[in-house]
């Protein structure tokens, strides 16, 4: 799991979590604007921070997506980026896949907080956790060994969907019988109740993501390396994370290379070493080696010679193109802004790794103002610290 940091490495993966949410933010009013000139048109040099209008995208090829949202808002990659924090908090740092899977769907799901777009892979991840629980229960009502009715199997199934939700293993069979109980007094069908419980809880899969590269895989990974920088478990815990999300090989090997990339920053390195670490992990090497030449930032030729859209292999070349010639954080959230296309997905690896480097204020780090536009900025950092501080509570 996670190892302690000391004093001097403390700051970096705080500011390159901050750096995420912020460059996220920035990013959002021309989000997924695909017309480099019409993004010109409408923020010049300082496209930063504008607020979400459907009348940007009438001059040129794109899609809004976000209506109703405000300045300083964050995308549904944010969203997402929160639950995986939450779900590292609430377990002390360590990755536990069905805590993450419980959170994303309560969040993301049927009466959950979020309003906003949901994407493919979220909103495929949250079908195939609803297959495979409804699959588990129909294996479960098949083996147990009690005659039910079908009345007696529906308000058993009701009865322990909310603990198999929350609870695993040996923390079952109590509540589930207690619940049972309000209802059923005889032992036997108690009994089935905890059987069909149990059942349900040991075929829950882990990897309940969509069959998608696209950028949700990498997106969301700066609170888990955080959380296992320097750790030999790192890629592990990162494909694990992933295949919850995007159960895709091509999604998992570019994952691979992003976690590899922010490891290596967090701990201090220079960016072009920590570039070149990356570049072995990635399913297309080449492809993050032509990216990295050149003798200065064009982020939209870049995004002209590898494509702006969401998918990985088109995204992470733009991304190594930008962190390999950006003098500051403000330069290259900037630039990907204008590169156009999903600079949101973008900017969860841009943001975190310029950070990292430059930290905060400054000529090169992170605008202070730029921070205080952050909706929900202080709950923001306050998780952001607990997290790399290691002080959260039960």
């Amino acid at each position: 799991m996670n190892k302690l940091v000391t004093s001097s490495d403390h700051f970096r993966p705080v500011n390159a979590l901050a750096g995420g949410w912020v460059a996220d933010a920035a990013s959002l009013g021309l989000h997924w604007l695909y017309d480099s000139k019409r993004i010109e048109e409408i923020g010049g040099q300082s496209p930063e921070f504008l607020p979400p209008k459907a009348d940007y995208y009438t001059g040129g090829f794109g899609y809004f997506a976000h209506e109703g949202k405000q300045i300083g808002d964050v995308s549904h990659y944010g969203a997402a980026t929160g639950v995986l924090t939450k779900s590292l908090l609430a377990n002390s740092g360590g990755l536990s896949v069905r805590d993450y899977q419980r959170q994303f769907r309560q969040f993301f799901g049927p009466g959950g907080q979020w309003q906003g777009y949901i994407d493919n892979p979220t909103r495929l991840t949250l079908a195939n956790l609803d297959d495979i629980e409804q699959n588990a229960i129909q294996q479960a009502l098949s083996t147990t060994k009690t005659t039910l009715t079908n009345q007696q199997q529906r308000i058993l199934v009701q009865k322990v969907l909310p603990y198999t939700r929350y609870l695993s293993g040996d923390q079952l069979a109590a509540p589930v019988r207690k619940a049972i109980n309000l209802t059923y007094q005889e032992p036997e069908i108690q009994d089935a109740g905890v059987h069909i419980a149990e059942f349900i809880d040991r075929h829950l899969i882990l990897e309940s993501g969509a069959d998608d590269m696209q950028l949700p895989a990498v997106s969301k990974l700066s609170p888990l390396v955080a959380c296992y920088c320097g750790s030999d478990d790192l890629l592990k815990q990162t494909e694990m994370a992933v295949r919850a999300t995007n159960h895709n090989d091509d999604a998992v090997a570019w994952a691979k290379c992003a976690a590899t990339l922010l490891d290596k920053l967090y701990q201090g390195q220079a960016m072009p070493m920590a570039l070149e670490a990356a570049t072995s992990q990635a399913p297309d090497p080449d492809s993050l080696t032509r990216a990295r030449s050149g003798k200065g930032l064009d982020a939209v030729g870049a995004g002209d010679r590898h494509g702006r859209t969401c998918y990985l292999h088109e995204a992470m070349p733009v991304i190594f193109h930008i962190l390999a010639h950006a003098k500051s954080y403000t330069e290259a959230v900037r630039a990907n802004i204008l590169c156009g296309g999903d600079s949101c997905g973008r900017a969860w690896i841009i943001g975190p790794a310029m950070a990292a480097i430059h930290g905060v204020g400054g000529e090169c780090g992170i605008p202070l103002s730029w921070l205080a536009r952050v909706v929900d900025a202080p709950d923001i950092l306050r998780d952001i610290e607990a997290l790399v501080g290691q002080t959260w509570t039960a």
